[in-house]
């Protein structure tokens, strides 16, 4: 099959770009790819397997009328690294991978950078026609916290595709009811097996001896990433366990001063925060931790990778209780039971689920238990491996794509109204320039063609 897939790629440090490079090695084999992106840096420094290359999503309108393709795949997430696909995905309708349902932090502020608020309460009503009315000026204000996740802006993305595919069974269902007559998948996210990886460079730069219980977080330091609550909770924790030390591992968030939470704890010196990491050195650092911390509220329907590949490490982690994680064997810190274990069968424990209404009190049980029992760490650690090859190999998440892929080309492009300022074909926006310079309209007896793109 010929694929175009619009990804970002790195060197750009986004989880989805890592993602889309490891799956290329699966899908290249068997598939021509050209993967389009959005930046020169990735144009220059992108590197992708054999069967597949790298070009501009500029050039995308005439290599399609060239060599057209099969079906065109987005991998889109809520991050400005995929600003530029919004023009092509309405246009050219294909297979969309959403990585988090919650896409109105990056479109609203790509919009209103672009000083369209029309366009954006049109899109968001489009989304939502059940929003009270006024619920843009949320968005108008430049409020992006907690209360705009009840307005997640994924109906244009969702509606506009032939087909979509998510990671997450539940967040499946809900589009599902959301957006009847799309055909939504849920393919199950897999990440590549770090091997085994030596922890020994990585503990000794960082200054952690042998015996030194290492607690991490990976990602992105942020407070939906639930590091102050996790700070509390080591800050007790560390009583059980005096050697241990907090990891956090990833960018620093220009909102976010965890170095402050860290010294008003007073903890500071036992907090190392590293910045960003290559990721070629990610599976030290996984290796060089005890119990790896992969927190989140609030949530967008992601599935997280950090989380899939400390599984696949074999470490012991620590996951908040969402729906997504409710099937899950995961004990529970207060009674360090699996709830509903005896109701039906249940494989062993491969984590430790935190409940959110209870979230500072049941961290800190578990980290009190986990800094300083390692037989429970390796035993959670070689359960949390099985189920990552059970259920989360880069074999398995290949094999689902192949069974979508041909489903989602044989699929017509919907019939749907998009918000009117997705549908124009351009040609306006040329005599508008135009005319500003005094040229007459060139365009006045020309057909109408169908390959004129969008002002999305």
């Amino acid at each position: 099959m010929r694929l175009a897939i619009f990804s970002p790629l790195p060197p750009v440090r986004s989880g989805i770009a890592a993602y889309t490079a490891e799956l290329l090695t699966a899908l290249a084999p068997r598939h021509a790819i050209d993967v389009f992106v959005g930046s020169a840096d990735e144009l220059r420094a992108a590197a992708v397997p054999d069967g597949a290359a790298v070009r501009s999503a500029h050039d995308f309108v005439w290599a399609r009328r060239r060599t057209p393709y099969d079906l065109v795949v987005y991998q889109l997430g809520n991050a400005t690294c995929h600003d530029y696909m919004w023009p092509y995905l309405v246009r050219w309708p294909g297979l969309v991978v959403l990585h988090e349902r919650h896409l109105q932090h990056s479109r609203a502020r790509r919009l209103l950078q672009l000083r369209r608020p029309d366009d954006y309460t049109a899109e968001l009503f489009f989304s939502h026609p059940d929003a009270p009315p006024g619920a843009e000026r949320i968005g108008l204000a430049g409020y992006d916290g907690p209360l705009v996740y009840l307005w997640p802006m994924d109906g244009v993305a969702v509606r506009s595709a032939r087909a979509v595919a998510v990671h997450d069974a539940a967040l499946a269902g809900t589009l599902r009811e959301r957006h009847p007559g799309v055909p939504i998948h849920a393919i199950p996210m897999g990440v590549a097996d770090p091997g085994g990886a030596d922890a020994s460079p990585i503990r000794a730069r960082h200054g952690f001896g042998p015996e030194t219980v290492v607690v991490a977080a990976f990602g992105g330091v942020t407070p939906e990433k639930r590091v102050e609550p996790l700070m509390r909770a080591f800050a007790v924790a560390r009583a059980y366990a005096p050697d241990a030390r907090l990891l956090l591992v990833g960018g620093q968030a220009a909102h976010f001063d965890a170095a402050a939470h860290a010294r008003a704890l007073g903890i500071d010196r036992l907090v190392t925060m590293t910045g960003y990491v290559p990721d070629g050195e990610l599976p030290a650092y996984l290796a060089a931790a005890d119990v790896i911390a992969c927190l989140r509220w609030p949530t967008g329907g992601e599935t997280s990778a950090a989380w899939l590949r400390a599984l696949a490490a074999g470490r012991a982690t620590v996951i908040t209780d969402l729906a997504a994680h409710a099937q899950l064997p995961a004990l529970d810190p207060r009674s360090w039971t699996v709830p509903g274990a005896g109701v039906g069968p249940c494989q062993d424990p491969m984590a430790v689920a935190i409940d959110l209404l209870d979230e500072t009190h049941s961290l800190t049980l578990a980290l009190k238990r986990l800094v300083r029992d390692a037989s429970l760490r390796n035993a959670l650690g070689m359960a949390a491996r099985r189920w990552w090859t059970e259920r989360h190999t880069l074999a398995h998440m290949a094999a689902a794509y192949e069974a979508v892929l041909v489903d989602a080309a044989a699929r017509p492009d919907p019939d749907v109204r998009l918000p009117a300022h997705l549908r124009p074909d351009g040609r306006e926006h040329l005599r508008r320039l135009l005319g500003e310079m005094g040229v007459p309209d060139p365009l006045a007896a020309v057909v109408p063609r169908a390959d004129a793109e969008t002002e999305a």
